[in-house]
């Protein structure tokens, strides 16, 4: 995963894709796809939907999709207990 990308507001992105089966189109099939993305466009994952739509037989059912920043500012916790050893 290229930093700069992430530094450009990219994050990565999950999809989880429902398909229909071409030879049993009653049965849905799950495939995963992730890739950094723009959120809430999600240029790279349309690009991909429409390579599916073109090229694979299996019509698509659904689409769910969750991303995270992965570059993010640091995070600072003050600690509940404070023990000596000695």
């Amino acid at each position: 995963m290229s930093l700069v990308r992430q530094l450009q507001d990219y994050r990565l992105t999950t999809a989880e894709i429902l398909y229909h089966l071409p030879d049993h189109p009653n049965l849905l099939q799950s495939y995963i796809w992730q890739d950094l993305d723009i959120a809430p466009r999600y240029p790279v994952l349309h690009k991909f939907l429409d390579f599916w739509k073109r090229e694979i037989e299996g019509n698509l059912h659904s689409v769910r999709v969750a991303s995270a920043s992965l570059v993010k500012p640091a995070q600072v916790h003050h600690a509940d207990a404070l023990l000596h050893i000695h």
